[in-house]
């Protein structure tokens, strides 16, 4: 397991790097808003312990950049500012727990766990900025909320699921109309542009990708 610790005390840093990598984790620290970000942007982390009071960007600002860029790494406010409100704005900015400085060192393991326990039983998708919530049957891109068919939404899972792979008309037809023969209509391309104009037409990049002799992929790309 690989924390992210964020914090501007480095003495705080170092307390809880040093029981969390005696608890078997492996941790990083970063000492602004700005640092945690480049840290969020290039490596893989299963968990973000974001203050909220940082020099720079403060923890608000960090989590809703990152949320925006679609980094959907778990994150746990760990700070001194215990107002309900505080806590609150948190939760409502996608952090998925809020723990008040001081705190035991034990619950905050325990609070660790939890958070980790829910997001794997809540798999999701991210594709650049693009989260796929296969749950709840959601989809975000940039932060925003994308409305989807049901239809739409397993043409947009089943190109997810190939992982920059192209899938093929047959293929599609098969696993999101349950069609084992071609039908001699364009069922997949008319979903592939309603489903390119709501994930790609607003936004900077496209990630639906036409794949010349094989299909369909969903991917930036380079």
């Amino acid at each position: 397991m690989r924390v992210l610790i964020v914090d501007d005390d480095p003495k705080y840093r170092t307390f809880v790097s040093k029981g969390l990598m005696e608890s078997g984790m492996d941790c990083a620290v970063a000492d602004s808003g700005e640092a945690a970000l480049q840290f969020m942007r290039k490596d893989k982390f299963d968990l973000v312990l974001l203050d909220v009071m940082l020099p720079g960007l403060q923890g608000w600002d960090v989590l809703e950049a990152a949320r925006r860029e679609g980094i959907d790494t778990p994150v746990i406010f760990v700070t001194a500012r215990d107002a309900v409100d505080e806590r609150v704005r948190g939760l409502k900015a996608g952090g998925d727990d809020y723990i008040v400085k001081p705190f035991a060192f034990a619950e905050l393991v325990a609070r660790i766990h939890s958070v980790l326990r829910r997001r794997s039983v809540r798999p999701r998708k991210t594709i650049g900025d693009l989260v796929i919530d296969y749950v709840d049957t959601k989809v975000t891109r940039a932060g925003k909320p994308i409305d989807l068919t049901r239809t739409e939404f397993s043409l947009l899972r089943c190109l997810a699921d190939h992982d920059g792979k192209p899938t093929s008309r047959t293929e599609l037809l098969q696993k999101v109309w349950g069609i084992d023969f071609d039908p001699g209509t364009n069922v997949v391309e008319v979903h592939v542009r309603r489903l390119r104009k709501k994930i790609d037409d607003p936004f900077e990049y496209p990630l639906v990708q036409t794949v010349r002799g094989s299909g369909y992929a969903l991917a930036r790309a380079e």
